[in-house]
């Protein structure tokens, strides 16, 4: 509750008013959300003109936004191609039958191992026979040169990224059973090493684009405290901080960056509603499910987050620049 006195020095009648802790904050709240209002109001006021500032911002966010997206689509595919991935075991000749099932079984149990699938020499063999186009010739061996092979599957959330793939392969290799050990996996490391370089690009790509934002909006807080240059003349004559002044221009770089993270999230599901039906019809030729997933919930938030912070930083090194540049004469 405010709290009225009088000073001893003070004309007769005359009381000073001290507000406590509470009335200032409830003051100093209520002065915020009339700025806050008032501020979207201006804006209001201007409908075109604030589009297209926002539109730009929408447009310098969605395209990082959009292409992170796009990568963490890409790293699913990768992801499943890793668990298409195989590893082949070639046995030495003196292991038998009954050891290669019980090793079979053995590295079946193993976390990283999806499935394992056995091929005994006589399989082998009979499998080469088809597929060579030598199987008369292949009659006159009176022994079999195969060696009976353990194919494995490693499991998708095991085994993702060609490091974690050599890791597994030279665990198998130290197997005694195996005389040789093979994956190939200089595929997987390309496309890896793709999608590394596609991720630097995009944060280099935001960090540009960010920049953008920060002038873009700058430049437009800038005008709109030239246009009201004589306002902020008499607010300062009358004894107004440069924190009061302040206020509505941050605001208004806000109000801005939201509008801009919201045109954003437009752009990018827009861009993906046009883009799923032919990325199904691609997967579907390869005989896969996949279907294009959208922004989730955290890079969502973080859309809107840095384009509000960016509107604020934006305003905020305007106004400090130019308010400076700005006193009563």
């Amino acid at each position: 509750m405010a709290e009225t006195t009088r000073t001893p020095n003070a004309p007769e009648g005359a009381r000073v008013v001290k507000m406590g802790a509470g009335a200032l904050l409830r003051s100093w709240l209520l002065r915020h959300v009339q700025t806050f209002f008032y501020t979207l109001g201006q804006i209001w006021r201007r409908p075109f003109n604030a589009l297209l500032t926002a539109a730009v911002i929408g447009i310098a966010l969605a395209l990082p936004a959009g292409l992170h997206v796009l990568l963490g689509n890409a790293q699913q595919v990768a992801r499943g191609w890793d668990g298409a991935t195989q590893v082949s075991l070639f046995l030495k000749r003196s292991v038998s039958e009954q050891r290669a099932e019980a090793l079979a079984r053995e590295l079946e149990a193993l976390p990283e191992i999806g499935s394992v699938r056995y091929i005994s020499r006589e399989q082998a063999l009979e499998e080469f026979k088809s597929l060579s186009g030598f199987g008369d010739v292949l009659q006159v061996l009176e022994d079999n040169p195969l060696p009976a092979v353990l194919v494995l599957f490693p499991k998708v959330e095991q085994a993702q990224g060609p490091e974690a793939l050599e890791q597994l392969l030279t665990q198998l290799r130290a197997r005694p059973e195996v005389d040789l050990a093979q994956l190939d996996m200089q595929w997987v490391k390309r496309i890896y090493a793709m999608m590394d370089i596609v991720s630097r690009g995009v944060w280099v790509l935001g960090s540009l684009l960010g920049l953008a934002v920060l002038l873009v909006v700058g430049n437009t807080i800038r005008l709109a405290i030239q246009n009201r240059r004589d306002e902020i003349v008499i607010i300062k004559l009358i004894g107004g901080t440069d924190a009061f002044i302040r206020r509505p221009f941050l605001y208004t770089g806000f109000w801005y960056g939201l509008f801009g993270g919201l045109i954003a999230l437009g752009m990018i599901q827009v861009s993906l509603l046009f883009l799923a039906g032919p990325v199904a019809g691609l997967a579907g030729l390869y005989g896969s499910d996949f279907r294009l997933h959208g922004l989730d919930l955290l890079t969502a938030l973080a859309l809107f987050s840095g384009g509000c912070l960016l509107g604020l930083l934006g305003s905020w090194l305007a106004v400090g620049r130019h308010l400076r540049e700005i006193e009563p004469t």
